[in-house]
């Protein structure tokens, strides 16, 4: 996730919507018993283009969410969105975790299953076709999902990355 094209946003100018993907209850077995507690994987978003997420650790669940919350508003990034799709096919990849992110139609919705689809309605995505193909671990694939997402660009990105026009881009 060291790519160059991701821009970082700070938190402080947007309204952000928290998602919660996934919550664990983890035990510490010691002499004395288990000793319990939670990590929670929390996402957010403007819906307009910028999401984040975070991990949240802690012995309660809402402490957990809320410290996830936190993590996640210092890690958001702006993903390039045209017309309520992305601009193009994207794959993304983080341990085992393999995810495949195509455009699609107006009219088609978030085809995205479990923590992908949180991450895509999180970053304001309304069509979209997703598909998990690696690991199901909520972990792996919500940071594959930011991994593609991040790696979007979209034309007036590439015309400047390449100092031509717009039309150029397209018609070579």
């Amino acid at each position: 996730m060291a790519l160059s094209n991701i821009k970082r946003v700070k938190s402080s100018e947007i309204e952000l919507k928290d998602r919660l993907v996934s919550i664990q209850r983890v035990a510490k077995v010691t002499k004395g018993g288990r000793t319990f507690s939670f990590s929670a994987i929390v996402v957010v978003g403007d819906e307009n283009g910028i999401v984040g997420f975070g991990l949240g650790k802690a012995k309660e669940v809402t402490e957990a969410i809320t410290k996830g919350i936190d993590d996640a508003k210092k890690n958001l990034i702006k993903v390039p969105i045209i017309n309520g799709t992305v601009p193009h096919e994207q794959y993304g990849k983080f341990s085992g975790g393999r995810v495949l992110v195509q455009p699609a139609v107006h009219g088609t919705g978030v085809l995205a299953g479990g923590a992908m689809r949180a991450v895509l309605e999180s970053a304001g995505i309304k069509d979209v076709l997703a598909k998990s193909l690696g690991s199901s671990n909520p972990h792996n694939v919500v940071k594959a999902t930011i991994d593609a997402l991040g790696s979007l660009r979209d034309a007036y990105t590439v015309a400047q990355n390449r100092g031509v026009d717009l039309s150029k881009v397209f018609n070579g």
